[in-house]
């Protein structure tokens, strides 16, 4: 009479308070409870069961999901919620299909365009339950360096057209419109490209450097490709790209021309605009936050979506606790930065032409112009990251030698201010009812899952690796050997190898 079902009873408090909760353990539990064996099968269907119990069922959820997001969308004021559904040609049916789920929180819409900070991470992440789907996420990077989701949606599958959906969705939010200045970084992956290049043209879209590497890795492996690659992206000006990539290629000439077809101002330092305030290389704001919700992805509908409300909800309480034990006029990164520019503008001289620019030079032919009206360096450092790098605090001091006193914090950035952090985190997302007192919507229609497409093998609980994901232009590298003709060691003749070789190709070359 100890059935999964009536095991299940007896552990639902345990799995949901430690949901990675080993079989093992469950086993373990039930064993020396009610003193008989449980098998590793049993108690896997047990926890199963439990999981059920705690969140509910995966096709139950479908039909609820309109409540759900009615109830999100009354207590938070100013949200965008957008439910898309299967084209159903009988318009007679009393059933549609889910396909698409867009939100957009008002406290993120309000706390983003607080921050002044026109960057936006994009990525997607899959489900793993029964039903087909992709998370897509929108995060920024808030005044400390910190993440800032935006938006997220579960659509049908990364492609163009789920992307374009997605960022018309952000566009609308955002007020982004077709010629805006914005900064998205991407992962390449092959939908999104064009996405973005058909809904904003006038972008500007970087790559994240970790795939690149990654893709790199197919062909040219090591610590010294690596190191390349980062010196080449990391440098600042075109005249020290310039030089890491004559360097890269008398190290190898072919990883070089690889690396050149892949469009300089997607990657390289060097080529990007000064708009957003920002210099990362990489995607790591949507790496974090998806290391933040892989619980949910496992989870039904909308007890997903409610696994990432709460997660943020949580995190802004928790980033508000940090800004109350802060002062200052910068957030501590910001300051952590300016402190070290400070340390190393010690060591320079200052020459002053008699107006708004400086000549500061260094050791290792380090010479630069600081224009302090137009607020920028020959280095490109003040002009991309918003913070005033070592030449320009260094003309900083010598003004103050000539009786102009203006302390480096006040040419930082206004995004990078402790009163814009606390800001971006003063606008709370609200809590919800649970599911009995949620307001039943009016919608005539029943709406059910997407269609499951069973896939063949054990089901992938781990994500593609960045090599798998789509190659871009200029990316050579195949993975599959299919299409390829093998040459025989022995006879030196194509169509098959030394192992299955029965001198069909000759008498061998070898002697």
């Amino acid at each position: 009479m100890a059935t999964a079902q009536f095991l299940s009873t007896h552990i639902t408090e345990q799995v949901k308070m430690d949901p990675n909760m080993p079989l093992k353990a469950i086993q373990s539990h039930l064993s020396e409870k009610f003193e008989i064996h449980v098998s590793q099968s049993k108690a896997m269907r047990a926890k199963h069961m439990a999981n059920k119990k705690i969140w509910g069922d995966f096709e139950s959820q479908y039909h609820q999901l309109r409540d759900y997001l009615n109830e999100v969308k009354r207590c938070n004021p100013d949200t965008t919620v957008k439910l898309e559904v299967e084209i159903e040609p009988n318009l007679q049916v009393e059933t549609r299909k889910f396909k698409r789920v867009y939100i957009c929180l008002g406290s993120l819409k309000k706390g983003f365009r607080a921050g002044k900070r026109d960057l936006l991470g994009l990525d997607g992440t899959f489900m793993k339950g029964p039903f087909p789907g992709q998370i897509l996420t929108a995060v920024g990077v808030d005044s400390n360096h910190g993440i800032y989701p935006v938006a997220y949606a579960i659509v049908e599958a990364e492609t163009t057209n789920s992307w374009k959906w997605f960022l018309e969705c952000l566009g609308d939010d955002l007020d982004l419109q077709a010629n805006s200045n914005f900064t998205f970084v991407s992962d390449r992956q092959k939908g999104i490209i064009p996405a973005i290049a058909q809904m904003f043209p006038s972008a500007e879209h970087r790559f994240c450097l970790r795939h690149i590497q990654e893709n790199m890795k197919l062909q040219w492996k090591g610590q010294a490709y690596k190191d390349l690659l980062w010196e080449c992206a990391a440098a600042y000006t075109v005249p020290q790209f310039k030089t890491a990539m004559e360097k890269l290629k008398r190290f190898n000439a072919g990883c070089h021309d690889w690396l050149m077809k892949i469009p300089l101002q997607h990657w390289s330092r060097a080529h990007f605009t000064g708009r957003c305030k920002c210099d990362v290389l990489l995607n790591n704001m949507c790496e974090v936050f998806n290391k933040q919700i892989v619980d949910a992805r496992d989870k039904p509908i909308y007890s997903c979506l409610e696994y990432i409300r709460v997660y943020l909800m949580k995190r802004i309480v928790n980033v508000c606790k940090v800004i109350e034990s802060k002062d200052g006029p910068l957030t501590p990164t910001a300051q952590g930065i300016l402190d070290k520019a400070k340390t190393e503008a010690s060591k320079l001289h200052v020459l002053f032409n008699g107006e708004h620019r400086y000549q500061v030079s260094g050791p290792m032919n380090d010479q630069c112009i600081v224009d302090v009206r137009a607020k920028t360096c020959t280095c490109r450092q003040w002009e991309l990251t918003g913070i005033p790098c070592k030449h320009a605090v260094a003309a900083n001091w010598n003004m103050g030698v000539n009786g102009i006193n203006v302390v480096p914090e006040a040419w930082v950035d206004i995004s990078y201010r402790l009163t814009t952090w606390k800001e971006m985190y003063s606008f709370k997302i609200e809590p919800i009812n649970g599911r009995l007192l949620w307001d039943k919507t009016n919608c005539p229609s029943i709406l059910l899952p997407p269609k499951h497409h069973k896939q063949v093998g054990r089901p992938k609980k781990k994500g593609r690796k960045a090599e798998m994901k789509q190659k871009q232009v200029g990316t050579s590298a195949k993975l599959s050997r299919k299409g390829k003709t093998v040459t025989c060691d022995k006879c030196k003749h194509p169509g098959h190898n030394s192992r299955t070789c029965k001198g069909q190709g000759g008498p061998s070359n070898k002697t």
